[in-house]
C-alpha cells in the first residue's frame, strides 16, 4: 500500500500546465492571472467582487483594517480555532474576546455571544471549523438583539446598525449554508489557499463581502489593493501600459498581494474543483458508514440545512482524555496512519495565556480538545487506504 499522508495538496497537469503558462508570459507577480482568479472565485461564491491576497490572514487583517478597527476596539472570536484568526485581531491593536464553543460543538456558543457583546465590540469573527459552517441566522439574531450596543466609529461601520460579521471561512471554500455559499453569509468572508486546503494556490487567501446599501464595492475593492501594495495607486501590471508610470502613495500600508504564479494554480484547481469536493464527499460518506457504531462523535459535514466543503475529518473519541488521545494517535502511527489534532483552545497556547485568558474559562472547547483525533481527509487518499484507517481505528480503539 502507498504511504498515507495526512493532507498532501493535489496538484496536476491543468495546475502545472497553468503555472508553465504563467512563467512563459514573463509576468509572474500579481497581474492578469490574479485578476482572473478573482473573478472566478466572485462569481462562484455568488459576490461580485473578491480580492485575492497572501494568505487567509492577510484577508482578515486588511479587512479589519478597512472597517477601522484598531485600538480601544473589542471583536469577538471563537477560543477554538487557529491562531491565524485572533493574531488578525492583535495585529490591528483591537482586543480579541474569546468566546466557548457550545456544548460538544466546535461552533462557537451562540448564547455566549450575547453576553461578549459590549459597547466597544465592532467585529464578530465566527469559525467555519473543517469545512463546516457555522449557524449564521443564529448569530445575525444575536446581533439584533444586541444592536442597541453598537456605537460605529467609522464611515463604513456606520453602513451597518449591529456589530459587523466577518466570517473566517479559511476551510469553507465550496460550502453552504440554507442554499448561501460560504462568502455570501457572513458580511465578509476570508478563505484560505495554503497548501493543505481543498483549494490550494501553494500560499494565498481571498476576501469576498456581501452588497450592502451605500457599500460602494468598486472603491472597497481599490482599497484593499491599497492596503495591500504599499499604498501605491496603481499595481505593477496598470503601471507597464505605455506613458503609465506615473503613481502616488496613498498610505503608508502593506505588502500581501497574491502572485501570477500563485493564481495560476488557482486557475488550475478551479478546472478540478467540483470533481476534488466530489471526491471528498465521497470519503466523508465511506468514514461515517465504517465507524457510525463506535462509541464516537463524528462530523456532521452533511446536514439538512448546511452541506461542508469536507476540509477535515475530527472525530471525538468520548469518555477519553488527552492521554488516551495521544496514545491513540501513537498506535495509529505505528500503522502507518498519522493523525492530528485540531485544534488546540487559544487559551492553552503561551501567546494568549499571556493575554490573560484561562483554559478553565473555556470548558466546552477544553473538553472538545480533550478527545479530539482527526483522520486524513484528502482526494488522493483511496478507497483501500480509506477502509485501511477504518479498520485499524476499529482495532485500536475496541
Amino acid at each position: 500500500m502507498e504511504k498515507i499522508e495526512f493532507s498532501p495538496p493535489d496538484i496536476g497537469e491543468e495546475e502545472i500546465s497553468e503555472v508553465v503558462s504563467a512563467l512563459k508570459s514573463g509576468w509572474i507577480t500579481t497581474g492578469p492571472r490574479t485578476k482572473q482568479l478573482e473573478r472566478k472565485l466572485a462569481e462562484y461564491c455568488h459576490t461580485d467582487k473578491c480580492v485575492c491576497l497572501n494568505s487567509a490572514t492577510s484577508c482578515m487583517e486588511m479587512t479589519l483594517r478597512l472597517l477601522g478597527v484598531g485600538c480601544g476596539d473589542e471583536v469577538i472570536t471563537s477560543a477554538y480555532t487557529y491562531t491565524a484568526t485572533c493574531s488578525a485581531i492583535c495585529h490591528v491593536g483591537a482586543t480579541p474576546v474569546l468566546v466557548d464553543t457550545g456544548k460538544d460543538s466546535y461552533e462557537i456558543d451562540y448564547d455566549g455571544i450575547a453576553d461578549a457583546i459590549t459597547d466597544k465590540t465592532k467585529v464578530i469573527m465566527p469559525v467555519d471549523i473543517a469545512g463546516m459552517m457555522c449557524d449564521y441566522d443564529k448569530i445575525y439574531a444575536v446581533l439584533e438583539e444586541k444592536k442597541h450596543l453598537y456605537k460605529p466609529k467609522t464611515d463604513i461601520q456606520k453602513l451597518f446598525d449591529r456589530v459587523i460579521v466577518l466570517a473566517d471561512s479559511a476551510h469553507g471554500l465550496g460550502a453552504s449554508y440554507h442554499g448561501l455559499m460560504s462568502g455570501e453569509a457572513a458580511d465578509f468572508t476570508s478563505f484560505s489557499f495554503h497548501a493543505v486546503k481543498n483549494f490550494t494556490t501553494a500560499e494565498g487567501g481571498a476576501a469576498v463581502w456581501k452588497n450592502r446599501e451605500g457599500l460602494d464595492n468598486e472603491e472597497l475593492y481599490r482599497k484593499y489593493q491599497l492596503l495591500s501594495l504599499h499604498g501605491q495607486s496603481k499595481d505593477a501590471f496598470a503601471k507597464t501600459r505605455l506613458g503609465s508610470w506615473e503613481y502616488d502613495i496613498e498610505g503608508a500600508y502593506y505588502k500581501c498581494n497574491m502572485t501570477d504564479i500563485m493564481a495560476a494554480i488557482g486557475l488550475g484547481q478551479f478546472k478540478r474543483y467540483e470533481g476534488l469536493l466530489k471526491r471528498r464527499r465521497s470519503i466523508v460518506e465511506r468514514y461515517n458508514n465504517g465507524l457510525k457504531d463506535l462509541d464516537v462523535q463524528l462530523p456532521q459535514h452533511i446536514r439538512e440545512d448546511r452541506t461542508s466543503s469536507m476540509h477535515l475529518y475530527p472525530v471525538r473519541l468520548n469518555g477519553k482524555d488527552r492521554n488516551y488521545s495521544n496514545g491513540f494517535i501513537e498506535a495509529m502511527a505505528e500503522k502507518g496512519i498519522p493523525l492530528n489534532v485540531h485544534y488546540k483552545p487559544l487559551p492553552l497556547l503561551s501567546a494568549y495565556r499571556r493575554m490573560g485568558f484561562k483554559p478553565e474559562d473555556y470548558p466546552n472547547a477544553m473538553a472538545v480538545y480533550e478527545n479530539e483525533v482527526t483522520l486524513p481527509l484528502h482526494t488522493k487518499l483511496t478507497d483501500e487506504q480509506t477502509d485501511y484507517i477504518i479498520n485499524n481505528f476499529k482495532e485500536i480503539y475496541a
